[in-house]
């Protein structure tokens, strides 16, 4: 989608000021609300890219106006409602009418590390599926404008680039976002000019790379 989150290559929003030793958290209910959100995406109701979604979906004022853990919050309830794991009402008064679904499902502390180091493999097997393109092809990437998610930057749409790398056999997050595990397609590199993506302003011979997928390229 084209969501306040895609701000590559956006005018007006000022230089980013890094912070000198920043700390992870900048206050103690930020820490809690990344444990919530691990503990609750533990459940495996929904994948990352649903989760993804699930933040950057938000009308552009909103999400501007929010803190980054605030984001976090507010897309953890939105996918806790939607999955039925809680109603708007328990949310307003603040504790569960009942047990919610899957609340058997628990995460202990010492499971935390071990899962956050086992990740979650996006690979798939190909079976017979061959790449549509090989290192060194020229493609053009397609001119997608969804409501839904997305991983193409909208300043790469309709941009000639050539085939880097080819990444292999992965789910797709756009279906993945709807909730199907099931699509998956070929990952490439895709390596393109950076004036062709920002006109004369960026510098000569810089090169900007991305990662596609194949329903995102057209060959040239």
């Amino acid at each position: 989608m084209n969501g306040p989150q895609d701000l590559g290559g956006r005018d007006g929003f000022g230089p980013i000021a890094p912070e000198r030793d920043e700390p992870l958290f900048h206050a103690p209910w930020e820490r809690r609300a990344l444990g919530v959100t691990l503990a609750a995406g533990a459940h495996g109701a929904w994948s990352i890219d649903e989760s993804r979604h699930a933040r950057e979906n938000r009308d552009p004022a909103q999400y501007h106006s929010l803190s980054y853990y605030a984001l976090w919050l507010h897309a953890l309830e939105d996918l806790l409602k939607t999955h039925g794991m809680v109603t708007q009402a328990e949310l307003d008064r603040g504790h569960a009418d009942a047990p919610a679904p899957l609340a058997d499902r628990t995460l202990r502390p010492d499971q935390v590390a071990p899962m956050l180091a086992r990740g979650g493999p996006a690979d798939r097997d190909p079976g017979d599926s061959r790449p549509a393109f090989d290192v060194g092809d020229t493609v053009r990437t397609r001119n997608l404008q969804p409501r839904g998610h997305i991983r193409l930057p909208a300043y790469a749409r309709e941009k000639s680039g050539r085939i880097d790398a080819v990444r292999g056999y992965h789910v797709f997050p756009d279906a993945s976002a709807r909730g199907d595990l099931d699509v998956a397609h070929w990952l490439y590199t895709v390596a393109f000019d950076a004036q062709i993506l920002f006109g004369t302003e960026a510098r000569a011979g810089d090169t900007i790379r991305i990662d596609a997928w194949e329903p995102y390229l057209d060959r040239l």
